[in-house]
């Protein structure tokens, strides 16, 4: 069995884990679960209360990365930009896809979800779920963009509406 390369994150480093999006490593501590010794990061999600701890030899494997860089976050702005790619498939089907792609971490993927979900005030009233998977992919989004540049949330989310309502002009 050979050892999976230990990626170079380090404690008090922003990084994206795909289930829960952006959080910062607190400390990379050693614990012994089933006897066998593990070496972990924990991640603390502020916004979320809540701390997780992955083990650093699987954290590639289930898709944890680094944040994204200023060129990926300008190309998902584009991305909002675009027109809407609504499939005619049955909405479970295309809620399912929304899903897996808000969890897959990848900035743009979510991007895609946010610009496809959008409703600006003339159009029809969106149902509960498709408010709650759109709420959940702008956080996403606002979240790394806000980590990203430096701002804070609020700032990143005004830049992600205007960039969605000029769309919409």
């Amino acid at each position: 069995m050979t050892k999976t390369k230990k990626p170079e994150f380090r404690p008090n480093e922003y990084v994206v884990y795909p289930a829960h999006g952006v959080g910062q490593i607190i400390s990379i501590e050693e614990q012994e679960i089933a006897g066998i010794p593990l070496e972990l990061f924990v991640i603390s999600f502020e916004k979320d209360k809540m701390t997780l701890r992955v083990p650093t030899n699987k954290a590639v494997e289930i898709g944890m990365r680094g944040l994204s860089s200023p060129d990926v976050v300008s190309q998902a702005m584009k991305t909002l930009k675009g027109k809407a790619k609504v499939k005619r498939a049955m909405w479970s089907r295309r809620a399912q896809e929304y899903e897996q792609k808000i969890n897959s971490g990848d900035l743009i993927a979510i991007a895609e979800v946010v610009r496809d979900l959008h409703r600006s005030d003339d159009q029809r009233e969106q149902s509960y779920s498709e408010r709650q998977l759109y709420e959940a992919a702008l956080e996403r989004l606002t979240r790394e963009v806000a980590a990203v540049s430096g701002s804070d949330e609020v700032d990143a989310a005004k830049q992600v509406d205007e960039v969605l309502v000029s769309r919409a002009a």
